[in-house]
């Protein structure tokens, strides 16, 4: 049975965790976090808490990475010790590259960096992984199964993990910005907030799924909700002049930039 330590059980670590041991997945897990209250409900779950970083990384076959970016460091200099070529570094840590880590870990570390969102807590995640040199087969389908086990994980370049932050690590927090102008509109004209978040909820997830199983584009997507001289072309035609998706793009490149700004 292969055994995988989590460093960090903050959301997102306890989320993979929950959905292991939701999935009954074959694999042993053990975690460390200095907050205590994070570790107990795991502990009672069935997972084995360790006492130290070092402790950890000697135990396991696999680590995965689940702190945050600004006090990873730290964490790796505790247990630099016990880290080895044959151990498989998995990194959830937002804009931290395999060449960070393994500057502070072995030079030749096998290293998977993944970049999930916060909808993983339901189970729902989307998460961008990739690999570093010598990393296997078996050993990235490892690693992506972990991933798998509260949502999707798609493969993309090594070169391009930090671009796809906007596009499923950050984008929940635009999608929200989105959602809450929607929101007040609809109290501003009387109408009961509740039922608007549910209606424009529903209307999220009834286009994903738009997207993803219509089999049209999304200017063919846009043209079927589009009546001409109706009212959706009336509200498109603001968006258009407020230059929306120029904004998005603009967006994405700051989100791209404070990445690299933050792997330095």
């Amino acid at each position: 049975m292969k055994k995988l330590g989590f460093l960090g059980a903050g959301n997102m670590g306890s989320a993979i965790i929950r959905g292991l041991l939701a999935a009954k997945t074959d694999v042993s897990i053990y975690v460390y976090d200095k907050d205590c209250a994070k570790t107990q409900p795991l502990s009672e779950a069935g997972v084995t808490v360790c006492g130290s970083e070092s402790e950890l990384v000697r135990t396991c076959d696999a680590v995965l990475l689940a702190v945050k970016p600004q006090i990873l460091p730290d964490v790796l200099a505790a247990a630099k010790a016990e880290f080895t070529r044959d151990k498989l570094i998995i990194s959830i840590c937002a804009g931290v590259s395999a060449e960070y880590i393994r500057a502070r870990t072995v030079p030749d570390a096998k290293v998977v960096p993944v970049m999930p969102n916060t909808p993983m807590m339901l189970g729902l995640g989307a998460s961008a992984i990739s690999r570093s040199d010598g990393v296997s087969d078996e050993e990235f389908a490892f690693a992506k199964s972990v991933v798998e086990s509260c949502g999707i994980a798609c493969e993309v370049p090594l070169d391009k993990m930090k671009e796809i932050i906007a596009v499923n690590g950050s984008s929940p927090a635009f999608i929200y910005l989105y959602a809450k102008g929607f929101i007040d509109y609809a109290k501003s004209v009387g109408i009961n907030s509740d039922s608007a978040l549910k209606l424009f909820a529903q209307s999220l997830i009834g286009s994903a799924k738009m997207l993803t199983d219509s089999g049209m584009t999304v200017d063919e997507l846009i043209k079927q909700v589009s009546s001409p001289g109706g009212t959706t072309i009336a509200g498109l035609d603001k968006l258009y002049e407020g230059k929306l998706t120029e904004t998005v793009e603009e967006c994405c490149k700051a989100c791209t930039k404070r990445a690299y700004e933050l792997g330095e």
